[in-house]
């Protein structure tokens, strides 16, 4: 297959106004997660001005139609109270329709890196199309596009993991160079310690360092500051939320001593 382009229309493009329970949702929609709040406001501003850009929806049955772009369009309508959303009605063909819901979503940057590599691979398998076509299609490079599908390899646990502490992508490929068996006590390691990005490379590069491997160390690494910073901040979040504490810091013979008493009751 070649990577479609849309169809040429002799005839006037018309716009007409669908029933939303007449509307179903695109099988091959990327996106998984939508925020709620922007729903909410999306919805608010669909109730003041009207759905400014029709949805693109395809026919698949009399009377039925399969969406095709703008499913956070169609999710704040439904919100809004609306019965109908004016729609632009194509015959692309279920392969051109997946790559369109892609793209879409791609341009817009509203995919996180996870849900962009999986909608990406998805369209390489069943679209029969190459990385460097799919790359060509969506103006990035090859090599984006291979460093993309490489996060699929990291497990859903850590994948789930890496999202719900906010890492971002490049953290995320710099937690693939290590075994299966230790990402996950890495992504936790690197959450707690609020490492940035060149942190984490570098404390993934002391994980895989052969002497590292050879004693099988546990967490050693040598940036203490990370440790010193996190009970301050930790310290200081407290004092804010009014949790009554005192709290006493001593340096004795080049050791460090935190001494923390809380109330019980």
């Amino acid at each position: 297959m070649t990577i479609f382009k849309a169809k040429e229309k002799t005839d006037k493009m018309v716009i007409t106004n669908i029933p939303l329970d007449r509307i179903y949702p695109n099988p091959n929609q990327p996106r998984v997660i939508f925020d709620e709040y922007e729903l909410v406001c999306l919805a608010q501003s669909i109730k003041e001005n009207g759905v400014l850009q029709p949805v693109t929806v395809k026919e698949i049955c009399e009377g039925r139609y399969e969406l095709v772009a703008g499913e956070r369009r169609v999710r704040a309508s439904r919100l809004a109270g609306l019965s109908e959303i004016p729609a632009i009605v194509t015959e692309y063909t279920d392969e051109e329709s997946a790559i369109l819901s892609v793209i879409e979503n791609i341009q817009r940057c509203n995919l996180t890196f996870f849900e962009e590599a999986e909608a990406m691979r998805r369209l390489i398998s069943a679209g029969g199309i190459t990385q460097e076509q799919l790359a060509q299609r969506l103006g990035r490079s090859q090599s984006t596009v291979a460093n993309k599908l490489r996060l699929l390899k990291l497990e859903e646990k850590v994948r789930n993991l890496i999202m719900v502490y906010g890492l971002n992508e490049r953290q995320a490929r710099a937690v693939l160079r290590l075994p299966e068996e230790e990402r996950e006590k890495a992504v936790e390691e690197i959450h707690r310690s609020g490492l940035n990005v060149n942190q984490t490379d570098k404390y993934i590069d002391a994980l895989l360092s052969p002497d590292k491997r050879k004693k099988k160390l546990a967490w050693t690494f040598t940036e203490k500051k990370l440790y010193i910073n996190s009970i301050n901040k930790t310290l200081d979040t407290m004092k804010k939320s009014g949790v009554p504490f005192e709290s006493e810091k001593n340096v004795v013979n080049g050791i460090l001593t935190y001494i923390i008493r809380i109330p019980q009751d």
